[in-house]
C-alpha cells in the first residue's frame, strides 16, 4: 500500500522516448533550481518503488540519491508533502514538480494557509495528451509550465453525460434546449443505477426519442447504489490534498454512527462533498484510490460545475479570488435561533445537553 491510498493509477500508453525526454529536461531544470533552493520535491524512482522525495543540493555528488531518480509518474499529491514540510520547517525555501491538478492544489492550499507561496517554486511541466483524454482533464497543464507542451483539453467526463442523461439531438444547437436519451456506458446498466432519463420534454411524446435529464428520484437511486458500496476505508480523504482538518467530521460520531458499513446514506458522503464544493481541483485521485470503484469524480465535477455556474469560482484557477465558501465563526456568527422554530435535535433548545456541539472554525475548515 503506498502512503495515504492505494493508487490505482489509469495505465496510459505514453511513448517511451517522449516520456524520457520529459524527464530528462525536467532534471536539468531541477538541477537548475536547486541552486537556489533549500530542496526539490518530486517523485524518486528506488529499490522499493516510486515514493515522494526531498531532492537536495549535493545529491549527486554522494553516490546515493540521484537526480537521475527523479520520476514523473504515477500520480500523487505532492502538495500534500509541501504543506507538511512548510509546517515543520518554517523557513525552509522548497520547490516542487506540478502537473496542472498539482498547481491547482497549491492554490487551492495557499488560500487556506495550509502552504507559503511566498517559500515555494512551482516547476510545471504539461501532461501528455494520452493522460488529459484518460483523466477527462480540462487543463493538463500548470498555468507555471516549465517543461513541456500544453496538450489539447481532455474529453468531459462521460459519467457526467451518463448522469445527465441527455445529449444534443442531431441537427440541433446547443442552445435549443431539446436534447436526447443516450444509451448507458458500458457495463454501467440497470445494476449501476445509470439509466437514460425517462420524462419526456413538454410537448414531446413517448415515442419521440426526446428526453429530458434524471428525476430526482432516480439521481437518489443511483447515488444509492453506488455509495452502497463503500467500505468507509477513508481512502478517497486520506488521498485528497485539500483534505486537511485536524478533526474529520467524517469521524465524528455525532454524525456518522462509528462500526456501520455501508456508512449512513447520504450524511457520510455529502460531509466530504460540501468541504469538498469549493476546494475540489479534478485531480482525481479519489476515484483512483477507491477499492469500490465508486464514481465520486462524478459528484465532484457536478459540484464543480454548480460552483462555476451559481457563484462564477472555479478552484484552482486564481490564487487572488478567495473561495466563496470560505467562512469563519468571527466572520460569520452563528446567529441564535428564531424562538418560533423548535430544534431539529429535539428538545428546547441548543445548550448543554441537547447533543449540539460549538465548532471551532479555523483556516483549514
Amino acid at each position: 500500500m503506498t502512503p495515504r491510498g492505494t493508487n490505482q493509477q489509469m495505465p496510459v500508453s505514453t511513448p517511451v522516448g517522449e516520456s524520457e525526454s520529459m524527464i530528462e529536461a525536467i532534471r536539468q531544470v531541477v538541477a537548475e533550481r536547486l541552486n537556489d533552493l533549500d530542496g526539490v520535491v518530486a517523485l524518486r524512482k528506488a529499490a522499493a518503488g516510486v515514493a515522494p522525495h526531498l531532492f537536495r543540493q549535493g545529491d549527486d555528488a554522494d553516490g546515493y540519491i540521484r537526480l537521475s531518480e527523479l520520476e514523473i509518474v504515477p500520480r500523487y499529491p505532492l502538495m500534500t508533502v509541501v504543506s507538511k514540510l512548510h509546517k515543520t520547517f518554517p523557513d525552509v525555501r522548497l520547490g516542487v514538480v506540478a502537473r496542472g491538478c498539482d498547481e491547482r492544489a497549491y492554490v487551492e492550499m495557499a488560500k487556506r494557509e495550509q502552504i507559503d507561496p511566498d517559500r515555494l517554486t512551482i516547476i510545471g511541466f504539461a501532461c501528455t495528451a494520452e493522460e488529459a483524454q484518460g483523466c477527462y482533464c480540462a487543463a493538463p497543464y500548470p498555468q507555471q509550465l516549465a517543461v513541456g507542451t500544453p496538450p489539447p483539453p481532455g474529453p468531459a467526463n462521460p459519467l457526467v453525460a451518463e448522469y445527465d442523461a441527455i445529449s444534443p439531438l442531431p441537427g440541433l444547437g446547443e442552445g435549443s434546449g431539446v436534447r436526447a436519451a443516450i444509451s448507458p456506458l458500458p457495463g454501467l446498466g440497470e445494476r449501476s443505477g445509470v439509466r437514460a432519463a425517462i420524462s419526456p420534454l413538454p410537448g414531446l411524446g413517448e415515442g419521440s426519442g426526446v428526453r429530458a435529464a434524471m428525476s430526482l428520484d432516480e439521481r437518489r437511486v443511483f447515488w444509492k447504489r453506488q455509495f452502497v458500496k463503500c467500505i468507509k476505508c477513508y481512502g478517497c480523504r486520506n488521498i485528497c490534498p485539500e483534505c486537511f482538518c485536524e478533526a474529520c467530521a467524517m469521524e465524528d460520531a455525532a454524525w456518522v454512527e462509528p462500526g456501520v458499513l455501508a456508512p449512513p446514506f447520504p450524511v457520510f458522503h455529502l460531509i466530504r462533498a460540501m468541504h469538498m464544493a469549493s476546494r475540489c481541483v479534478a485531480c482525481r485521485q479519489c476515484e483512483l484510490t477507491c477499492p469500490a470503484h465508486i464514481p465520486l469524480t462524478v459528484l465532484y465535477d457536478l459540484m464543480r460545475r454548480d460552483m462555476e455556474t451559481l457563484l462564477g469560482y472555479v478552484p484552482g484557477a486564481d490564487i487572488a479570488v478567495q473561495p466563496p465558501l470560505s467562512l469563519t465563526l468571527t466572520d460569520a456568527p452563528l446567529s441564535p435561533r428564531p424562538p418560533f422554530l423548535p430544534p431539529p435535535w429535539g428538545g428546547a433548545g441548543g445548550g448543554e445537553g441537547s447533543g449540539v456541539r460549538a465548532v471551532r472554525a479555523s483556516a483549514g475548515h
